[in-house]
């Protein structure tokens, strides 16, 4: 619930105009190009949950899962990183009714990271980010007329 306000509570504060010269100016664009930011989102995931490999078990694992090694603040701090897909999500003006299962993901990702040696294999299993962008781009593609990779005019 905490990262559900922090998600809906920064990007308003952050976009809050300021005069400068006598010319308006938000601090962060509020609609930023969709275009460049999902590549970006995408990348972030992809090196948080999935970056690298062990050959042996064909297992794929990320930052996060480096992170949660260190007990308490590496937790924090990737969890922090996961919520800034939220707060982009926001900007980009992904629908209210998705933020909170973006959360939820994050949510529960934070609860079987704050298990010590059993959360460090639950983060290399259930990949939150991953998730957040899949709800990402299929609001995005529905929003703008994208089903399965192909547009679709209206009659």
């Amino acid at each position: 619930m905490l990262l559900f306000l922090v998600a809906l509570a920064i990007p308003d504060l952050l976009c809050r105009s300021l005069v400068y010269n006598g010319v308006r100016a938000p601090l962060i664009d509020r609609r930023p190009d969709v275009a460049a930011t999902r590549p970006r989102l995408d990348r972030l995931a992809r090196v948080f949950d999935s970056a690298f490999s062990i050959p042996v078990f064909s297992v794929r694992f990320g930052k996060d899962a480096a992170l949660n090694l260190i007990p308490g603040i590496g937790t924090l701090a990737a969890k922090g990183i996961s919520s800034y897909i939220i707060i982009d999500a926001r900007r980009t003006g992904v629908a209210t009714s998705t933020l909170p299962r973006m959360c939820t993901n994050i949510g529960i990702d934070f609860e079987i990271s704050a298990i010590l040696v059993i959360g460090w294999f639950g983060d290399v299993i259930y990949r939150a980010n991953q998730k957040n962008i899949a709800l990402l781009k299929a609001r995005l593609d529905r929003r703008s007329g994208v089903i399965d990779g192909a547009f679709v005019q209206a009659k």
